[in-house]
């Protein structure tokens, strides 16, 4: 058992590698745009890098999350509108539409029964139900405060802090409370498994 639980643990680093990749190489693309140039820019650089991330990641494993998928295509959707427009509203309210869809899905689905974090990872983890609803209801809650603390930036602060705001503050913490699931994550995997092989 001992040797499975490290196996685990080996394959879902890996795989938050590969998200850790794409989550905080566009944000090193922003912060850098930005500083040289304008928040246009650093968005615009920000999204090519993920699109391109997501690409390699394709071609390396034939699978993607249906998550990041959602998350670049909603970015880039707005990035779009904000040079159209010339308004980075547009670029600092991508995560506030994003982490609210997100949020109210997830919450949602807990109420109704109903493990969206499934949805959206099911092909990259195996886990149990229950393991899947405690992950549904700690990520919705955990998007609704990026929501909040988003509206409260960017609403306090101009284009510049509010970068440095999302680069140095929100990725941190979303990668500290990422860290903070695997526990249940793993523990997940292992009753999924253990379920699998009782059936059998």
């Amino acid at each position: 058992m001992k040797w499975k639980q490290n196996f685990f643990t080996i394959q879902w680093c890996a795989m938050r590698i590969g998200s850790v990749a794409i989550e905080v190489l566009p944000l090193v693309a922003l912060f850098v745009g930005n500083s040289l140039y304008n928040i246009f820019v650093g968005a615009a650089c920000s999204i090519g890098l993920a699109a391109s991330i997501l690409i390699i990641t394709w071609i390396i494993e034939k699978r993607l999350a249906r998550f990041v998928i959602f998350s670049v295509l909603v970015s880039a959707l707005l990035t779009v509108t904000a040079f159209w427009a010339g308004n980075s509203l547009f670029i600092k309210i991508q995560p506030s539409l994003f982490n609210g869809l997100m949020s109210v899905a997830l919450l949602l689905g807990w109420l109704r029964n109903i493990p969206v974090m499934r949805l959206f990872f099911g092909a990259q983890f195996n886990l149990s139900e229950p393991v899947w609803m405690k992950l549904s209801l700690r990520w919705g809650l955990f998007f609704a405060f990026l929501v909040l603390a988003n509206e409260l930036a960017w609403r306090n602060l101009g284009d510049d802090d509010w970068v440095t705001f999302k680069v140095f503050f929100i990725a941190p913490v979303t990668g500290l409370f990422m860290l903070a699931q695997l526990p249940l994550t793993m523990r997940g995997k292992l009753e999924a498994n253990t379920d699998s092989k009782t059936k059998l």
